[in-house]
């Protein structure tokens, strides 16, 4: 009886950089090897910055933490007028001297402030950076629900940890529950959102300017931020803001009050179980696809695609997981949070281009951003023959 079928698959041969891998891992974690790395001078720098990173990596939540700190007792904003010392900072902040100056060192030590010669405190570049940017802010105070979830990330990954609050929070994460949203409910997501969409509005405007077409619907546009970017740009262009129905009252109400009222037709439903109304040449969707598993996001494609007449543009603007130089934000940032969240992931500019060529789009391209670590811009064109 032969018994070659019983025998074990022999391994295929290993790859020069598989090798070279597996050879350098091994000297890496040798302790013996870490001594020298780190006296050698060659070598010195490299394995001072590798310590540096790996140190971060541990101690990256305590530096979250102490950002949050600062926010939460307005820090910034305090020191917006000008320096300030210890003893006039601890009667703002509610604290004593000594655990002021504590919170004071450890902002320096990130660049957030900054100690002059006379002892005073003021402003760094981050720190200032964030007082002309309160929706980063809003971000920061909002990532208290996100470190609570993910406290135990390995129950996460696992799908023991049970209902998140990422997933309480952001009602459409959970499809079901769509249709019991009440304007309360939304409030807080709608307004974070809208946030957020202000943060890259104008780089999305920049990259794309619209002067080219007759109406914008931008879907999924909770409380009209990029909407009203576009408005204040061009005076022409009509606009429709598409989105659930107690988010679209919110936007209408708060467009009104921006005085965009009578130039963005607000409409409401849901594309999961709605037609998206037909009219616009061009169709926005601005931080929304990432928060969609694959399957709801080739659906919203391809209403998108149905809505559209022939030759309509698609824009699409979010974070994308390949961004180089910012591999962590998508990979790892989105990766967990959307995990967290219940729904979504961060793709890459080849998977949004699968998805809108298999969606029934053509001329697909990406135009270059501002800051593509924030969002990067894809467009496309509905194909003339579909």
């Amino acid at each position: 009886m032969s018994t070659v079928a019983s025998m074990p698959p022999i391994p295929a041969p290993r790859s020069w950089r598989e090798r070279w891998l597996s050879f350098r891992n091994g000297c890496v974690a040798s302790p013996a090897f870490q001594r020298w790395a780190a006296g050698f001078p060659l070598t010195r720098g490299i394995a001072q910055r590798n310590t540096r990173a790996l140190f971060d990596l541990c101690a990256g939540f305590v530096y979250s933490q102490v950002l949050f700190a600062c926010v939460r007792l307005d820090l910034f904003r305090i020191l917006q007028s000008g320096p300030k010392s210890i003893e006039d900072l601890s009667r703002r902040l509610g604290l004593s001297p000594e655990r002021t100056e504590r919170l004071l060192k450890a902002a320096a030590s990130l660049n957030l402030v900054t100690l002059l010669q006379d002892g005073r405190y003021a402003l760094a570049d981050l720190g200032a950076a964030l007082t002309g940017n309160p929706s980063v802010a809003a971000m920061i105070e909002h990532h208290a629900m996100l470190y609570a979830d993910l406290a135990d990330p390995v129950a996460l990954l696992r799908g023991e940890a049970g209902p998140t609050r990422l997933g309480q929070y952001w009602l459409y994460a959970d499809h079901a529950s769509l249709g019991r949203a009440s304007e309360e409910a939304v409030a807080g997501y709608s307004g974070l959102m809208s946030a957020s969409q202000a943060l890259i509005a104008e780089d999305i405007l920049d990259a794309y300017p619209l002067g080219g077409h007759g109406r914008l619907m931008d879907v999924g546009g909770g409380e009209g931020a990029f909407i009203a970017a576009v408005a204040r740009r061009h005076a022409a262009l009509r606009l429709t803001l598409f989105d659930l129905p107690p988010v679209a009252q919110r936007a209408a109400e708060r467009l009104a009050g921006l005085g965009f009222g009578a130039r963005v037709e607000c409409l409401s439903g849901s594309f999961h179980t709605d037609i998206l109304p037909g009219g616009a040449d061009v169709i926005s969707l601005v931080r929304i696809l990432h928060d969609h598993d694959d399957a709801q996001a080739a659906v919203l494609v391809q209403a998108a695609r149905d809505a559209l007449p022939p030759g309509g543009t698609i824009l699409i603007a979010e974070p994308l997981a390949d961004t180089r130089g910012a591999e962590p934000i998508g990979d790892a940032y989105f990766g967990f949070y959307l995990l967290a969240m219940g729904s979504g992931r961060a793709r890459t500019a080849a998977e949004i281009r699968t998805m809108l060529a298999v969606g029934g789009f053509t001329e697909i391209q990406e135009i270059s951003t501002r800051r593509p670590l924030l969002t990067r811009l894809i467009t496309a064109k509905r194909s003339r023959n579909v």
